[in-house]
């Protein structure tokens, strides 16, 4: 690294690669460091990816993941053996609403965009073990090394007890009983291939649950609920795959057994140092909501710090990166503690309830696991609301958000593209067919200096009919943020209205 890093991100996970990449997009030299001695391999680990992490790689180099991920389309809900329910996901745009792909090959597409790019080093062998920041830096402690930034973002995982401790952050929450063994295996399965499928109580798992996920080139994951005290034999393994696949050939990639937990850091922003990923918040893997939550904790970090840093904001911007994934990560908490309690009940009326679902056929109750969603950030002091245009709440299982302010920008194929192609380099403000663009341009230009462009809706796709379906007003304004989140929509806009709205998008909003 020819240059002294701007910021040191802590951890080479996906979560901290993804950050590295997002940073030096923004022309920030960051250095990585992480205590293993090298890239490890073997086990799938977290492999759904949803639609809007997608588009984050994609904006970070890394389109290569939605390319190769298997893009299964429905999720299937048995109780014993009879479908309960199915459900298939609402497609927006381009990209598939979600992919099936290996955490390892995950990391080896991020490896070589990194390897890409010169503004990011990354430094294996290197064991945080202390923190201690001024008013001018962190100075990072790896043994008798000390490394110094301007900031420094942590994605160091779970295990990161240290630097919380450092840091005078706490991680508190639960761990569940039960434990779960889940298995990669290669095998022919005809009709699975695109198809999640998850058994309430099957006669090869009586009174706990089995969940299958197709993953490319012919392969699944299994995972079974077990006994909190079962430690399973490979004969065990084979019994139960079979149960499952039936007499098929079939050969076992990889197997590990866990625990779920639910944990949340006190903060997610102490001074100069914030927290992302699993270091911050950890949540039943139920919904795919740990890894898709852990990227964009990386996206919002890593735009807030470079305008920081660039000098297009305060460092008030800072807190609300703790304000918006503080509250994404007790939304989650909430969604995954609520499936917990339906798929491992622990009191008398949980269970009664359960059983009274499933046996039902109550299919409005049965949860399996909402999938992961963007956070709105609704209730942010970035966002100016409007009461014309309320939050909708959440929309049914697999369905889009409507756009409001908050909301994240509905991912559109327009000419040449994706709408979010053009949201990624600043604020974007998007202009309907009465608004003079000229004006806002010599207006806005004077006020901001922040990366600002002024696009009229029409001109992006040149029919209109990129306002309609957004359900855009000719007098109206749209302000959308660098990680595409709405920020603004202001009804008879004018240039003054924007730049209020970006004064406050950028903080400068009183106590924060």
């Amino acid at each position: 690294m020819s240059a002294e890093p701007q910021v040191i991100v802590i951890g080479a996970g996906p979560v901290g690669q993804s950050a590295a990449l997002l940073l030096a997009r923004w022309g920030v030299q960051v250095l990585v460091l992480d205590q293993r001695p090298g890239r490890g391999s073997g086990g799938s680990k977290s492999i759904c990816q949803q639609r809007d992490v997608l588009d984050i790689w994609a904006a970070a180099g890394a389109g290569q993941v939605a390319e190769e991920g298997l893009a299964w389309t429905t999720a299937r809900t048995y109780y014993r053996d009879r479908e309960l329910l199915s459900w298939t996901f609402e497609r927006e745009g381009p990209l598939p609403p979600c992919v099936n792909i290996s955490q390892t090959r995950t990391e080896q597409i991020l490896d070589a965009a990194i390897a890409a790019q010169p503004l990011v080093e990354v430094r294996w062998e290197h064991e945080v073990t202390d923190l201690t920041q001024d008013d001018s830096g962190v100075t990072v402690h790896c043994g008798q090394r000390r490394l110094r930034a301007p900031y420094v973002l942590v994605c160091a995982g779970a295990r990161a007890q240290a630097i919380r401790a450092a840091l005078g952050v706490t991680f508190t929450g639960e761990t569940y009983d039960d434990q779960f063994l889940i298995c990669d295996i290669k095998a022919d399965l005809p009709g699975w291939e695109n198809e999640r499928r998850f058994y309430f109580d099957p006669v090869w798992n009586p009174g706990r649950q089995v969940l299958i996920h197709p993953c490319p080139g012919g392969t699944y994951r299994i995972d079974w609920q077990i006994a909190p005290d079962f430690i399973p034999s490979d004969a065990d393994i084979a019994r139960k795959i079979r149960q499952v696949i039936g007499d098929r050939p079939y050969e076992l990639l990889w197997h590990s057994t866990y625990r779920f937990h639910a944990r949340l850091a006190s903060r997610m922003r102490v001074g100069r140092v914030l927290l992302a990923g699993d270091c911050a918040h950890l949540v039943a893997p139920f919904g795919a909501r740990g890894l898709n939550s852990g990227v964009p904790d990386a996206e919002n970090a890593a735009w807030k710090l470079a305008f920081v840093l660039n000098g297009w904001a305060g460092a008030g911007l800072l807190e609300s990166y703790h304000v918006e994934r503080h509250a994404a990560a007790v939304e989650n908490l909430e969604v995954t503690g609520a499936t917990m309690r339906f798929l491992v009940p622990r009191t008398v009326e949980e269970r009664m309830r359960r059983r009274a679902v499933l046996e039902g056929g109550r299919v409005d109750e049965v949860d399996s696991g909402r999938f992961a969603e963007p956070f709105w950030y609704v209730g942010s002091p970035l966002t100016t609301p409007e009461p014309s245009r309320p939050f909708a709440g959440r929309p049914p299982k697999g369905a889009v958000c409507p756009p409001s302010p908050g909301v994240i920008l509905p991912d559109l194929a327009v000419p040449g593209g994706r709408l979010r192609d053009i949201t990624r380099d600043g604020f974007l403000v998007l202009l309907g067919d009465m608004c003079d663009s000229s004006l806002f341009v010599q207006v806005l230009g004077k006020v901001i200096t922040a990366p600002l462009a002024v696009r009229g809706l029409a001109e992006i796709d040149g029919t209109g009919s990129l306002a309609e379906r957004l359900g855009a007003g000719p007098d109206e304004a749209w302000l959308i943020r660098p990680d595409s989140h709405i920020a603004a929509i202001l009804p008879h806009a004018g240039p003054e209205s924007v730049a209020a709205a970006v004064g406050r998008a950028l903080g400068g909003f009183p106590d924060i």
